[in-house]
Formats: C-alpha cells, structure tokens, sequence
C-alpha cells in the first residue's frame, strides 16, 4: 500500500494524468485504487478503457492444468471486479469506449452478462468485446465439444441483451445445434469482428453466414465442411486457418467489400486443388495470403 505522502502526490494530479495512469493498470490494481482516497474513488467514473482478463487472476502454479475450483476463482474476481469497475460509474456521463471481458464458461458466466447487460442499458457504451474461454483450451473430446456446447448456449439464451451489444466475440471448442449458429448470427447482430477457434455444429457440418455488420471472420482449427459466406456486405477481412475437409474451405455469396483472405493449411494429397478463379470468382481481392506449409494445393 501507498505511503499517505505518496498518494497525497498522486491525488494532486490531473484528471487527465490520473486517467492515463489507473487505465495503465491491471484491472485489480485499478480496482484497488478506489480505496485510496475519495478523489480516486471518482477514476472508474471517467475510464474510457475498462479490460478485465480472467488470466489476471488465474493461480501462478507454472504448468499445473487450471482445475474447476480455479476457474469458479477467476469468474468470481472478474465479476467483483467489473461490478466495482462498472458500478461506480452508476449516473457518469463519459463514454466507455471499449469494454473488454476475458473470462470462463461456467455458471457464473450469467451474472458476468447480467452486469455487462446492465451496463450497456444504462451507460454510454461504444463497443463490446467478449473473449469466452473454456476449461480444457485444446485437443478437446467430443464429449468435452458437445458439453461447452450445451453450456454456451444456455449462457446466450440468458443473455440476449448482452449479446446483441457485443461488436467483438471470440469462442472456442465448441460443438452446436444446427440451428445455434443462425440464432447466434441474428441475436449478435452489432458483431464487426468474429473469431470461432474449433467450433463447429458436427463434423463436416456447413457454417452459412448472414450477417449486416461483420467485419473480420476469423475461424481456426475447424471440422467445419464449408464455410458459406451467403450475404457479408460489410466483411473485409476472412481468415480460416487448419482446416480439415478435403474440399473448398469456403465460397463467395453477396461480399461485395471482400479485401483480404488469408487460408492457412497443412496441405495433404486429400485435399482438393484449389482453383482461385473458381474459389474467389468475380470478388475483387486486393490481398490474398495462402499457406499450405508443404505441398502445393492451389492453381
């Protein structure tokens, strides 16, 4: 803790010096600024930045694998976190201009976007960014798949609000209903930026996408057939990276502001030749960025 002299100094900044220096934080530390003095107390009020990462209070145990008990940790900072954070901004009129959340899948997921969702409504807020992480991060089970699956959708029915504010979601290892994916496009409907890291609705399923806002589609490590990109008129950017279908990763609907695909492979003699004139038809590409990592699989 501060000495009194040294917080003293500091409470006689500036505002915007201040500022600088608690958005420069972790967000615990930032937290624990609000008992300092009462003059910190009305920081959180003006933050134009708030982040709150589940990795800043993950135990430090080296390489030990993160149990239940962590995770149901770490969710439960985050929500203190962000219920001080957030709460203490009850009636300011400055702008949130990001908020960011990092956190677990579990069962206390729902009071995170309950207070995000409270948020949004009584704040000025311009962009959300949810990052949903899950116990087990890779080489998944089937089983492990379809319960993260089962999880993840119980959490977004709970949470409609919450997600239709979002312009920023990133989701892995998980394994939906086919018709999960149309609700999570429909509800979602601010998304500008997209990132499915192993989520799929069955091996070999086909992903259709139509969505008014997306911007960026980035989908990794994927049983995902084909990805359909039906009507994106506001997508400029698509990435998949390791797929595993042997036939064409995705094809081209309604992308009229389509600038740059990026496809990331372990080529193997399964897959199919990709043939661009075909693969990108018409679209007008400015930057195209294929990696096949050994043999050659486009002509």
């Amino acid at each position: 803790m501060m000495e009194d002299n040294e917080v003293d100094r500091l409470s006689k900044l500036p505002d915007d010096v201040l500022l600088n220096i608690v958005e420069r934080l972790e967000i615990a530390d930032a937290a624990r600024t609000t008992i300092l003095s009462t003059r910190w107390k009305q920081i959180p009020a003006i933050l134009s930045k708030v982040v709150i990462v589940a990795g800043s209070f993950e135990p430090k145990h080296g390489r030990r694998k993160i149990t239940s008990d962590d995770i149901v940790r770490a969710n439960a900072t985050v929500l203190e976190a962000a219920r001080c954070i957030l709460g203490r901004r009850a009636g300011s009129l400055s702008t949130i201009h990001l908020l960011c959340m990092q956190f677990y899948l579990g069962d206390e997921s729902v009071f995170i976007g309950q207070t995000v969702a409270n948020t949004i409504a009584t704040q000025k807020v311009a962009s959300v960014d949810f990052t949903i992480m899950t116990k087990v991060r890779r080489n998944c089970s089937v089983d492990e798949l379809l319960t993260y699956g089962r999880q993840f959708m119980s959490f977004f029915g709970s949470c409609p609000n919450t997600f239709g504010g979002l312009a920023r979601l990133t989701l892995e290892n998980l394994r939906l209903g086919e018709s999960d994916f149309p609700k999570i496009f429909s509800i979602c409907n601010q998304l500008e930026f997209l990132r499915f890291q192993q989520c799929d609705a069955g091996n070999m399923s086909l992903l259709e996408v139509e969505h008014e806002q997306l911007r960026e589609l980035l989908i990794f490590c994927s049983s995902i057939k084909r990805v359909a990109l039906k009507c994106v008129p506001k997508l400029t950017i698509l990435k998949i990276n390791a797929f595993m279908s042997p036939e064409d990763p995705f094809c081209l609907g309604y992308v009229p502001l389509l600038q740059t695909v990026t496809v990331i492979n372990t080529g193997l003699s399964r897959h199919k030749m990709l043939k661009l004139s075909e693969l990108l038809g018409k679209t007008a590409i400015s930057t195209l960025h294929l990696n096949f990592k050994c043999e050659k699989r486009f002509g």
